[in-house]
């Protein structure tokens, strides 16, 4: 039997005062979501997948979980390896009453409590009930893939695709009355010409765009075609997730001889990767800006940082960590050279390492020229920043160098299906932050001031800033 305790997650959490309470009820609570970055499986949704177990839907592929079980001493047999989806949860179960103060805390018990109802503390006494619970409710139709999303009122979901996609998932789901998928283009594989199955990739893209890529010219071509096959399938948003933007003086020629030297497994210097990958950056980003799309900049993760695991389990397991790269003068450079011309599409700039919170806010002022609210924007906050203590500094850094009312709000960046309650703990610490603002008479005490401002970043500037509307 379960057994429950007081709800510490009750309609006051994370609300410290009755003004934050009533202007999360009465305007942020209710409001859909849009979800405009995150690596959900597009397969899983167009098929509605129904997942066979809660450590198959909330536990595989989730470096979160699994960076903190190792730390926790759990063998990596419970994590990645041969242990039973049973006992892989329970190993799990027994690590949450250890994680206080850390997110995943919160977010556990918020998604047991609005995913399945369950609103216990998770712990190694209940685990194996809870498994059971949790996996009858998942065999259930009311539980599948696209259940779920609508269980928790997502409207748009924005998933992250490589060019060479087919995008055969987001065409087989079509139109669908309460959820609207698509596609972002991330053709980061394109650009990391340093890594050694650059031409392996190129030969990828040559068979999907169907001529050969030999030349800077033909990968132009190559990713042009893809950026209007992407765009004819209703995309309107790119995607990179680069350790910085080191920007220097280029030309098509300087690319070019730096494709023909990777081409012939020649080593390729410092200066040879920096005029590459200016090179396409700027190409690519002249083509969102024709097109009229979203361009958006994760900088400053440092991955696959032990060796040892990356070559044991590959990528994205939970090795990655906060860089200290240069962020300022490349970043702005690049900026600068496409709003020269006329050429600066919107811009998200999403940073990682808190101590360039300041840059990056005024970075993005740098280059606002009245020609559509919040065009250029300081992104919300992203991996490992996303955390209370991290939320609120970059809205605070957001608010006192930017402005906050632009802001188009929360995503969950994650390839959890049960990550969707992270917007409701960023809209919970934005109307408390707001709340405790008016409670010190520093904003006035006035509801539908401030819950219009609340609705909009949740909700509306998103809705507004990507074109959605033309959606409905």
């Amino acid at each position: 039997m379960i057994r429950k305790h007081k709800s510490f997650i009750d309609e006051g959490f994370l609300l410290d005062s009755p003004f934050a309470l009533e202007l999360y009820v009465n305007y942020a609570a209710k409001l859909p979501i849009i979800d405009y970055h995150c690596h959900l499986s597009p397969a899983q949704i167009a098929n509605d997948y129904q997942f066979k177990n809660i450590t198959e839907i909330w536990i595989d592929g989730d470096h979160y979980k699994w960076r903190a079980m190792r730390t926790l001493g759990v063998d990596e047999r419970y994590i990645t390896g041969e242990a039973s989806p049973k006992e892989k949860f329970i190993a799990w179960a027994s690590c949450v009453p250890k994680l206080i103060r850390n997110p995943l805390y919160h977010w556990t018990h918020l998604e047991l409590k609005r995913y399945f109802g369950i609103d216990v503390l998770l712990n190694a006494d209940n685990a194996a009930a809870i498994y059971e619970q949790t996996t009858a409710l998942l065999h259930q139709t009311e539980y599948s893939c696209l259940n779920l999303i609508k269980k928790l009122g997502v409207e748009i979901i924005c998933t992250t695709d490589d060019p060479t996609d087919s995008l055969e998932h987001h065409k087989a789901f079509g139109v669908n009355d309460s959820l609207t998928l698509l596609p972002a283009f991330r053709p980061d594989k394109a650009i990391e010409i340093q890594h050694e199955n650059f031409n392996a990739y190129l030969a990828k893209l040559e068979t999907v765009v169907g001529h050969k890529i030999d030349s800077f010219s033909t990968l132009k071509k190559a990713l042009d075609k893809r950026m209007d096959y992407f765009a004819a399938h209703g995309c309107t948003i790119s995607d990179h997730g680069l350790e910085q933007i080191r920007y220097t003086e280029t030309s098509d020629e300087m690319a070019d001889v730096v494709m023909q030297k990777k081409a012939k497994g020649k080593h390729l210097n410092v200066n040879d990767l920096e005029q590459f990958k200016t090179a396409v950056l700027l190409f690519l980003a002249k083509g969102y800006h024709k097109r009229g799309w979203v361009q958006q900049y994760h900088l400053g993760a440092l991955r696959n940082n032990s060796s040892r695991m990356l070559s044991n389990l590959g990528p994205d397991m939970g090795c990655d960590s906060i860089g200290d790269f240069h962020q300022a003068q490349g970043l702005s450079r690049f900026l600068d050279s496409l709003d020269t011309n006329n050429e600066l599409a919107k811009t998200i700039l999403y940073n990682l390492n808190p101590a360039q919170n300041a840059l990056f806010a005024t970075m993005a002022g740098n280059f606002n020229d009245g020609s559509v609210s919040g065009k250029i924007q300081y992104g919300a906050s992203w991996w490992f920043l996303d955390q209370l203590d991290g939320m609120r500094k970059q809205i605070n850094s957001l608010s006192n160098m930017g402005v906050l009312s632009t802001f188009v709000g929360m995503l969950t960046d994650s390839r959890s299906f049960m990550s969707f309650p992270r917007h409701e703990y960023f809209r919970r610490l934005l109307c408390n932050i707001i709340g405790e603002d008016v409670e010190k008479g520093l904003l006035p005490r006035d509801l539908d001031a401030m819950g219009t401002i609340v609705s909009d970043i949740c909700y509306h500037n998103a809705k507004s800033y990507f074109n959605f509307y033309s959606h409905e």
